[in-house]
């Protein structure tokens, strides 16, 4: 037998109203991608959105990472919120606001006033991401459930994929404002059919007295210190910046404090008794790899191509979308999988196949393109896709539904983390690796070596026929362009190494949870 759904989505005799159901799911789904796609969305347009606003380089990179921050914050308070006052209100208050604010974003003439609307839009968006997973987990029939986590996976891994493409386009037939105007009426979509459809529980008022404050103010600012060290540490030189190596004491000191605190605390804001159950504690680890190599994937690839091979914002698009369609194309048979057998097997197929797509970049030349990176993309995204469905399905199959909707909170705050963390890492070792590689090469070409002189005779002849001034300064600045273009493609070969042995290392810890099996449909053997 299956657990029954919720009263509001039965009909008179009993049965499943699956058109009320997947309407209100669909309403929460919508509001889903459109938070996920408003991060990968602006980021094709940062360059015409601070030309827009007049901000400088530095400033304009806070138009991301204040979203980014706002979002991290609200995630885990989202399943306290849901749990006091209902799933639907809760989702329908942030659904406007996701409105208005990307309304108040998109007339900004000023980046300061950007950057505190994109905080408050970054507040709203966050507060969409976790229910929808945790309804998916509790509202749908146990065997439907991986169903509905399928569809939560795909739109967990399109929304960055397809965002910097829809969002160059956007930008380019209508300008940067509709980048933000574009959620308006996706976000009536979203009220209407959550209002109407989703009255899949009902809160808790109880909850409201004795809230936990303290614990939300050492969450705050433990996430806050966390995300900033994370997000900036890579472009500030980590702890060279006095900054930063305070915000990690003060990040390392509040965060012990705040677990503390919501282990003895007779009614935490965030509880954390899902991690005393062994497959959500590994569960994490793996959304944690899962997200540093969709996050990790959607930020090398696009950099590489824009970097190296020069290609503008729909080339970069076109040659990512190979990513999404293998992606879609997969899911279903991924669903399949994890229905069909225990979840530890397509996960470790998943890391394993990931692994092997991403290592094929450790081979990367400067004249990869469309081609060369298709492989590389179907054999990621097929993994990848497989891989998130099969942990998210196994981080919660062994909790109780009580607890579903804080682990729900959880898994999205781990997997952004870990996003965030992939990205910081790749940062830090294509900005090492570069100057690594590009002192082994200039070495190799300081001790006289007759390839490098021929290079260098040549380069001189070609600025000697273009009739400059000075042919010979001319050729060494273009030979040590050359070598630093080199030395960055060694270091996108190392950093694609290092993404492919963080997905291989989760294959293998993957073998050490305990078994986990989809539940089967009734009258199934």
């Amino acid at each position: 037998m299956t657990a029954p759904a919720p009263a509001s989505v039965q009909t008179a005799e009993g049965e499943v109203d699956w058109t009320r159901l997947f309407l209100g799911f669909g309403g929460m789904v919508v509001g889903y991608f459109m938070a996920v796609l408003d991060i990968q969305i602006v980021a094709a347009s940062l360059t015409q959105i601070q030309a827009g606003i007049g901000a400088n380089a530095d400033q304009i990179s806070w138009v991301q990472t204040i979203y980014l921050l706002a979002e991290v914050v609200i995630i885990p308070l989202t399943a306290y919120l849901t749990r006091m006052f209902g799933t639907r209100p809760v989702y329908v208050v942030a659904a406007g606001a996701f409105i208005v604010t990307s309304v108040l974003v998109g007339l900004t003439t000023s980046v300061e006033a950007m950057i505190i609307m994109r905080a408050f839009q970054g507040l709203a968006a966050g507060a969409m991401i976790p229910s929808v997973f945790a309804t998916a987990m509790t509202v749908f029939p146990p065997d439907k459930r991986v169903t509905a986590n399928v569809i939560v996976g795909l739109i967990v891994t399109l929304a960055p994929t397809i965002g910097p493409t829809l969002g160059g386009h956007l930008t380019d037939a209508l300008g940067w404002r509709w980048l933000f105007f574009i959620n308006v009426p996706a976000g009536l979509l979203m009220i209407f059919l959550v209002g109407r459809y989703a009255d899949f529980d009902k809160g808790d008022p109880s909850l409201g007295k004795g809230v936990d404050w303290w614990g939300v103010g050492l969450m705050t600012v433990f996430l806050l210190s966390m995300q900033f060290v994370i997000e900036e540490g890579a472009k500030e030189g980590w702890f060279d910046e006095p900054l930063i190596l305070w915000l990690t004491v003060l990040a390392s000191l509040t965060g012990a404090a705040f677990i503390w605190r919501q282990l003895t605390y007779r009614q935490p804001i965030v509880s954390l008794q899902a991690f005393r159950d062994r497959n959500f504690a590994l569960g994490m680890v793996m959304n944690f790899v899962a997200g540093a190599s969709l996050f990790g994937g959607t930020f090398i690839l696009p950099l590489f191509l824009g970097q190296i091979r020069q290609y503008s914002a729909a080339e970069v698009g076109t040659t990512m979308l190979i990513s999404g369609l293998v992606m879609f194309v997969s899911a279903p048979l991924a669903g399949r999988l994890v229905r069909a057998m225990d979840a530890r097997i397509p996960m470790v197929i998943g890391f394993g196949l990931a692994a092997y797509g991403v290592g094929l970049g450790s081979h990367v030349t400067a004249d990869w393109g469309f081609w060369e990176f298709a492989g590389l993309q179907a054999w990621r995204g097929m993994g990848v896709m497989m891989a998130m469905i099969a942990a998210q399905q196994m981080s919660v199959s062994t909790l109780p539904p009580s607890m579903m909707k804080d682990a729900s909170a959880l898994v999205n705050l781990i997997r952004n983390i870990g996003g965030a963390v992939g990205l910081a890492v790749l940062t830090t070792v294509l900005s090492h690796q570069t100057a690594v590689h590009y002192g082994d090469l200039a070495a190799g070409m300081s001790l006289g070596d007759l390839q490098a002189q021929t290079l260098l005779e040549g380069l001189r002849g070609m600025m000697e026929a273009r009739g400059g001034l000075d042919a010979e300064g001319a050729a060494r600045k273009a030979l040590a362009g050359l070598l630093q273009r080199e030395a960055a493609v060694l270091a996108f070969g190392d950093a694609f190494f290092v993404l492919a042995a963080g997905c291989a290392a989760a294959a293998v810890l993957a073998l050490f949870a305990a078994p986990a099996r989809a539940p089967t449909p009734p009258g199934a053997r």
